[in-house]
């Protein structure tokens, strides 16, 4: 398990149920990015999700590369890459398809402060 702050790659099933059930826990936001090594808009949003997992380290950061556990990809309906996933407690709170820097921020950033303000830090 890497640490808070930084983007941590899923490489087996049953690391990803962990990370799951970890989440359900802590009532964390999760935020995955479906990957693949031979997509280049995928290169290029990694350096700027590695950042934001530096600078709000209350969000989950999980990397899932698409051929290395497609069944992962299929079971939530991943059909491009990259392909972000917002979850809280297991179910899809928000979604941005494709390499949108500004999106993601904005809704990575709406979904990490709705969380604080619960109290579900």
């Amino acid at each position: 398990m890497a640490e808070e702050g930084q983007v941590i790659g899923v490489h087996t099933v049953e690391e990803w149920k962990g990370h799951l059930e970890k989440g359900n826990e802590t009532k964390k936001l999760i935020v995955v990015d479906f990957t693949a090594s031979w997509c280049g808009p995928c290169r290029f949003i990694a350096p700027i999700l590695a950042d934001l997992a530096k600078k709000i380290p209350e969000v989950t950061f999980l990397k899932v590369d698409v051929d290395e556990l497609k069944t992962v990809a299929e079971e939530w309906e991943i059909e491009a890459m990259p392909t972000f996933l917002f979850l809280k407690e297991g179910k899809v709170v928000d979604k941005v398809v494709g390499a949108k820097k500004e999106e993601l921020q904005l809704k990575i950033s709406n979904h990490a402060t709705a969380a604080a303000a619960t109290g579900s830090a």
